[in-house]
C-alpha cells in the first residue's frame, strides 16, 4: 500500500500498537513508536488473553459486526504473520463446544444465537451438532465425559505472547523503526504536519487513552496459565455454564490457557480465591488430566471498552488517529481495525471501516 506521508508517531506498544508499526514500517514509512512501558508489554491487555479466534462463538455476546471482523481476522492472520521475524504458533482447527446435562438449556439457547448468527453471515462455516461419538472423534479424551457438544469449524487462535515478542524483534531488526521505552506520551506532546514534527500521530495506548478519550472504561479479566502434560486437547473447548462460561485454550508445549471471568471492574489486584477455584474446577470437570496440572501464572488484566462494547477509529483533530475499545475481542478483531486505518490513512477514508460499521468520526 503506497502511502501519501512518510512520517508516523505510534503510542502504546500493546497489540494495535505493534501491528500498526510493523505495518507502516513495512510500507516505507518512518515510525517512532512510544511505550510507557518496557518491551515486554506487561501492562498490555493482549499479554493476559488467550487469543482465540472465535468469531461464531463469540457471537453469544458480540454484535454481527464484530463477527464479521472476526470473519475477517481469520484469514489475515496467516499473511500478519509469514514476514516476521520468528514463527508464531497458528491454527485454524474449530472450536468445540460442550457442557453437563444440566446446562442443557443453556446450551440450546446458545445454539439458537449461534443458528441465527450463521443465517446472518453466511460465509462462516456452518455449526455442526455432535453426539458423543463424534466428540471423541475430535478430542478423543472427552467423548466418554460429554454426550453432545457443539463443533464450529474454521475458528482459529495464536500464540499471543509469542506474538507479541515476534512483533517486537521484528520491530527492533527494521531501520524504518525507532523504539522509546519508558516514554509516555499523549497526542498533546506532537504537532504533526509541522517541521519536525511527525506527518500523522496514531494513538493505540488502551486504558492509557482515557484521559483523552474520557468513555473508556476497564473490563477485569482473569486468566490461568497450567501446564498440563497429561491433557490432550486439539482446540479451544468451551464449557457452556450459566454462569461463568469456561473456556481451555491449547498451545503449545501443553500449556494451557484457561479463563472466563469478566468483571466490571478497574481492578487490577490479583485473582480473587473465589474466581480461581470455580476456573479450576470446571477445567478440572473437562479433562481430570489437569488434576495434576502445574500452575504457571495466574493473571489479571483490564480490557479497555467503550460504552457500546466496540471498538472505534476516531480523528479528534487533523492528522491524529485514535484506535480503542477492542474490549474481549481482541486478537479476534485487530486486523479488521489495522485494515481500516491503513485505508484511512492511505485515502482518508475507508469502506472496510464502513463494512464493519465501524466508520471513523471526527471528534
Amino acid at each position: 500500500m503506497s502511502l501519501p506521508f512518510q512520517s508516523a508517531a505510534i503510542l502504546g506498544a500493546g497489540l494495535m500498537g505493534r501491528l500498526l508499526a510493523v505495518t507502516l514500517a513495512q510500507a516505507g514509512c518512518k515510525v517512532d513508536l512510544f511505550e510507557a512501558g518496557s518491551p515486554d508489554a506487561e501492562g498490555a491487555a493482549a499479554r493476559v488473553a488467550a487469543a482465540m479466534l472465535a468469531p461464531l462463538a463469540e457471537s453469544a455476546v458480540a454484535p454481527v459486526s464484530v463477527v464479521r471482523m472476526g470473519q475477517h481476522a481469520l484469514s489475515r492472520w496467516p499473511e500478519l504473520l509469514a514476514p516476521l521475524a520468528q514463527p508464531v504458533f497458528f491454527q485454524r482447527e474449530g472450536t468445540l463446544v460442550l457442557w453437563h446435562r444440566q446446562d442443557t438449556a443453556e446450551a440450546t439457547r446458545l445454539a439458537r444465537v449461534l443458528a441465527n448468527t450463521g443465517t446472518q453471515v453466511p460465509e462462516l462455516a456452518p455449526m455442526q451438532t455432535l453426539d458423543a461419538q463424534a466428540i471423541a472423534a475430535l478430542e478423543p479424551s472427552l467423548g466418554q465425559r460429554f454426550a453432545q457438544g457443539l463443533f464450529l469449524p474454521g475458528e482459529g487462535q495464536l500464540d499471543n505472547r509469542a506474538l507479541l515478542a515476534s512483533l517486537l524483534t521484528t520491530l527492533q531488526a527494521s531501520p524504518r523503526v525507532t523504539l522509546h521505552w519508558q516514554s509516555p506520551r499523549a497526542p498533546s506532546d506532537f504537532s504533526p504536519g509541522t517541521t519536525g514534527q511527525p506527518d500523522w500521530v496514531i494513538d493505540c495506548r488502551g486504558l492509557g487513552a482515557k484521559p483523552q478519550w474520557h468513555a473508556l472504561r476497564g473490563v477485569r479479566g482473569e486468566v490461568i496459565r497450567v501446564h498440563a502434560p497429561e491433557v490432550n486437547l486439539k482446540r479451544p473447548t468451551r464449557l457452556v455454564h450459566p454462569r461463568y462460561p469456561l473456556y481451555i485454550a491449547p498451545k503449545p508445549g501443553k500449556l494451557f490457557v484457561i479463563g472466563a471471568t469478566e468483571i466490571e471492574s478497574e481492578d487490577m489486584s490479583p485473582a480473587s480465591v473465589r474466581s480461581t477455584l470455580e476456573l479450576l474446577s470446571a477445567a478440572y470437570a473437562v479433562h481430570s488430566g489437569f488434576a495434576e496440572a502445574r500452575i504457571v501464572e495466574i493473571a489479571t488484566q483490564c480490557r479497555p471498552t467503550l460504552p457500546d462494547n466496540l471498538p472505534a477509529i476516531r480523528r479528534p483533530r487533523p492528522r491524529v488517529l485514535q484506535i480503542n475499545g477492542l474490549y474481549r475481542h481482541g486478537f479476534m478483531i485487530a486486523p479488521a481495525l489495522l485494515d481500516a486505518a491503513m485505508e484511512l490513512l492511505a485515502h482518508g477514508h475507508s469502506a472496510l471501516a464502513k463494512s464493519f460499521d465501524m466508520e471513523a468520526t471526527d471528534t
